[in-house]
């Protein structure tokens, strides 16, 4: 069975993001058109359809590193914050961003609770296993040699 240990993580969440469009539950908020994704950028996303891509890749970084809570993904989302002259610092992600789309991927039934955290329900582990191996079946046909790893 093929995971989304064995395609690239790219293309799987730009997979994944697709489905996720097409889901009721997952709807970027008001304010995600406007919003920075944290304190260490200058200029909010230039992709409109950023919100799908940042679901997608928190439901993935769930899936390999879960059980995961929010300040987890803050910091894997944060970046350098350039501070002028002075050395640059790490600086978290925003929280609401990580918050929101937790909240939202929860309610279409991909993560569920647990003690420390959250992890990918038995619904978003097949989402993703079924997405990892369509992904799969469509590199092996653009590329024949990749069967043979």
């Amino acid at each position: 069975m093929t995971t989304v240990f064995d395609v690239p993580a790219m293309e799987l969440i730009e997979k994944v993001a697709g489905i996720l469009k097409e889901n009721e539950n997952v709807i970027p908020p008001e304010w995600a058109k406007n919003v920075k994704t944290g304190v260490h950028k200058e200029l909010s996303p230039s992709n409109d359809d950023w919100w799908y891509i940042r679901s997608a890749a928190i439901l993935r970084k769930i899936y390999t590193d879960g059980p995961v809570g929010i300040e987890r993904l803050r910091s894997v989302y944060g970046g350098k914050k350039d501070n002028g002259s002075k050395p640059g610092h790490k600086a978290k992600g925003s929280g609401s961003i990580a918050r929101k789309t937790v909240q939202q991927l929860e309610a279409a039934g991909y993560l569920q609770k647990v003690k420390d955290g959250r992890t990918v329900s038995a619904k978003g582990r097949s989402m993703i296993d079924n997405a990892a191996n369509e992904l799969k079946q469509e590199l092996l046909e653009k590329i024949p040699g990749l069967a043979k790893y």
